[in-house]
């Protein structure tokens, strides 16, 4: 979507429905936060280390290139919170939702959108 500010000055915003999940994944962020006596920051480094992804396996043929990719920085997070004595489920719900972004880019990534 794009807006003209000025003239020749535009203003280019993502699709509404980014838009629209964004404001959701915040206000999601800060009603855990103040259900716990978790600071609202570290619920939100809980979601975002969660939405890392990395590629555990590569292989290129004359046909073409493969990744094979994994959630990462949620099963690092899950291993954590499981180990840990501070568990919280507001960490695991902000961890959640973070796998629930790390598999849209999977499917975004495999899609070749």
């Amino acid at each position: 979507m794009e807006i003209e500010l000025f003239e020749g000055i535009y203003l280019h915003l993502p699709p509404f429905y980014i838009t629209a999940i964004a404001v959701i994944i915040i206000y999601l962020l800060f009603r855990w936060s103040k259900e716990s006596d978790i600071s609202g920051l570290r619920i939100f480094f809980y979601f975002l280390i969660s939405t890392y992804i990395a590629p555990l396996y590569s292989h290129g043929s004359q046909d073409g290139y493969f990744q094979l990719w994994v959630p990462l920085g949620f099963i690092f997070i899950f291993l954590y919170l499981f180990n840990s004595e501070k568990y919280h489920p507001s960490k695991m719900k902000a961890s959640l939702l973070g796998l629930a972004i790390a598999i849209y880019q999977m499917v975004k990534h495999y899609g070749g959108w």
